[in-house]
């Protein structure tokens, strides 16, 4: 049950960041909401992809500083994923090259900064629920 809360807190947050930065460069309800319908529920549909292919790649490092690289690398194409898909959806809606790479340079780095915080918040609140019995047995 909390998995399905934090999914849906993760499209509602995505939705929010999306809105409001369509509705900021483009100053209209309709693309703004064709930005909140489409481009969040692909970001959400293809990042599970992404982070496991990721965590594969993350298991093979063999020390500390190969971890951390991993690490980088991932979060750098976490951004570029997203900002393919914005700069898509955007281009779509506008058909403007200029807004579409405006929404590829901002909606991604909104994103990589507010979502691992949404993350971080989701966790305590999932070892907040857990009883007390449990959080010392694995």
């Amino acid at each position: 049950m909390i998995i399905a809360a934090k999914r849906l807190s993760q499209v509602a947050t995505h939705m929010g960041i999306a809105y409001a930065l369509a509705y900021a460069l483009t100053g209209s309800a309709v693309f703004s909401g064709l930005a909140v319908l489409v481009e969040p529920v692909i970001n959400v549909l293809l990042l599970p992809f992404h982070e496991a292919a990721w965590a594969k790649r993350h298991g093979k490092a063999r020390d500390a500083r190969a971890r951390y690289m991993s690490l980088a690398l991932e979060k750098i194409s976490q951004t570029g994923l997203h900002a393919g898909v914005a700069f898509g959806v955007m281009f779509v809606a506008t058909g403007s090259w200029a807004m579409g790479g405006i929404a590829a340079l901002l909606e991604p780095i909104c994103n990589v900064i507010v979502l691992p915080l949404h993350d971080r918040l989701w966790d305590k609140l999932e070892r907040a629920a857990q009883p007390a019995g449990q959080l010392h047995a694995a």
